[in-house]
């Protein structure tokens, strides 16, 4: 892999260490390689570098001359990267680095996602601890594990290990923002068996797929009103199951809980007495997504294609019943914050549906910043699968983060942003999970703020990071390590 073009651009200090750390393999859950190549880089340093109990990396660097009586601080990003890939992109996410190139003022990966989100924090932090130039004071650089698929790094930090009085956490997405609050969630999965029927004579199987989707991050996208492949799925069978004597084989719809589904694929049989039918009604409720999304998803693909007859069928008792239930359960923005202007304050994404061998498996993320709202939604999502003779599970419940507008480290960023840019900075929070909420249970005391570069499509094949925005966010680090206050 060259990645020779991306080491080019400026700053070379952060794209360097940039392509370093895309060579290295890091799926959430299977952070080995990218532990072990953190580690290897606080020794070869000649830093002090530990890794504790779950995973998560704490490098620890002294004060630069003239800085030792500043206040510690931590600047933290997470290891793993989501990984997406097109379905007609062969890649290998376990042994493959990132294959990565330049769009005009973007970095792109080919096909995959980019993993910018967090990779760029975690590439600033590694070019600072390297830097012999950069003045800042004592810093602790916490790199955690599985901030996507649970944040279970974060959870896992134990109270006392950090030393630090402010942490700068850089992982929000837009140049010109600072964080100061973000949203909890929990995972809803929603389970349950169901008896396979044999085939009858007179069936033909279609395969129904569902793709060419935006797809993107379930907190930051979801207020875009985007298409979820599993809803359209779910609506696409209903009409046909109200219209017509169809069987449902089997559904793969969505991945990732944190990325807004972008395909689904089903196998279905139908009345061979009622085909032409079928194919005419299908291509109705078809034709009216598309026009309902055309502004929105300009690749969306609808299609029914006959295929072989499958094995067995849902039995249909079952099969309304899962039919009913994705219809009832909700998807998308729930409740918008009445405190924060154009902030989704709660939300639930239905992200993934597995249903094979006689058994259904559906996935969903619930998000929001106020924990009660988030509590109510999930209570509802979890009736409405219930009803449907489903168990439901919660799990991976992790806080929010309360905005604290009188943080004195949020009146330091703002008053660099505007000194360097001659503009306010957007003080917001997000509907996105950080780790500051999680982090900050055990450090309560911790004075946290939270910015990063312009990074657009995180969760997505269509991930790509601004060249010009990097540089930018780059200058405002150097900024601030040297503005921090004295302790």
């Amino acid at each position: 892999m060259d990645n020779q073009e991306i080491r080019n651009l400026a700053p070379k200090a952060l794209w360097n260490k940039f392509a370093d750390l895309n060579a290295v393999p890091r799926p959430s859950k299977k952070e080995e390689r990218v532990i072990a190549f953190m580690k290897d880089f606080g020794k070869n340093l000649g830093l002090e570098t530990i890794e504790d109990e779950v995973g998560n990396v704490i490098i620890r660097k002294p004060a630069t001359a003239g800085h030792e009586n500043k206040k510690m601080i931590v600047m933290q990003s997470h290891l793993d990267m989501v990984h997406q890939k097109n379905n007609d992109t062969e890649f290998d996410f376990d042994n493959q680095g990132i294959e990565m190139y330049v769009d005009g003022d973007w970095v792109r990966a080919k096909g995959t996602t980019l993993g910018a989100d967090n990779g760029l924090g975690v590439a600033t932090i590694m070019a600072v601890l390297e830097s012999t130039t950069i003045e800042h004071p004592a810093i602790e650089a916490l790199f955690t594990i599985d901030e996507e698929t649970g944040m279970t790094g974060a959870m896992g930090l134990k109270g006392g290990i950090l030393k630090g009085d402010i942490l700068l956490n850089l992982d929000t997405e837009e140049d010109d923002e600072i964080g100061v609050g973000c949203a909890g969630g929990v995972d809803i999965t929603a389970t349950r068996n169901y008896p396979e029927e044999g085939i009858d004579d007179g069936l033909v199987a279609y395969k129904v797929s569902v793709n060419g989707l935006n797809g993107g991050h379930s907190g930051m996208d979801i207020i875009k009103g985007l298409g979820n492949a599993n809803k359209m799925m779910n609506r696409l069978l209903r009409s046909a199951s109200e219209n017509f004597d169809i069987r449902i084989s089997s559904i793969d719809g969505g991945s990732l809980r944190n990325a807004i589904p972008r395909e689904s694929v089903a196998i279905i049989a139908v009345d061979e007495n009622q085909l032409a039918a079928f194919e005419a009604d299908f291509q109705d409720v078809a034709s009216a997504i598309q026009v309902e999304y055309n502004s929105l998803e300009e690749n969306l693909s609808i299609t029914a294609e006959k295929t072989d007859l499958p094995d067995n069928v849902m039995n249909m008792e079952a099969q309304q019943e899962l039919i009913k239930a994705i219809s009832a359960a909700h998807n998308g923005v729930y409740r918008m914050s009445p405190e924060i202007e154009n902030l989704v304050e709660t939300s639930n994404n239905i992200a993934r549906v597995i249903v094979k061998d006689g058994s259904i498996k559906i996935g969903c993320l619930t998000r929001s910043s106020v924990d009660s709202t988030k509590d109510d939604l999930a209570n509802a999502i979890t009736a409405t699968f219930e009803l449907a003779n489903f168990d439901v599970v919660l799990s991976g419940d992790y806080p929010g983060w309360a905005p604290n507008m009188a943080s004195p480290i949020l009146k330091v960023l703002e008053a660099k942003y505007k000194e360097i840019n001659n503009e306010n900075p957007h003080v917001a929070a997000c509907h996105a999970g950080l780790e500051c909420g999680i982090l900050g249970q055990n450090y309560p005391e911790m004075d946290m703020i939270s910015f990063g570069p312009t990074i657009k499509g995180a969760h997505s094949p269509d991930e790509r990071a601004s060249i010009s925005s990097a540089q930018k966010y780059w200058d405002f680090v150097i900024e601030i390590l040297k503005d921090i206050p004295v302790a």
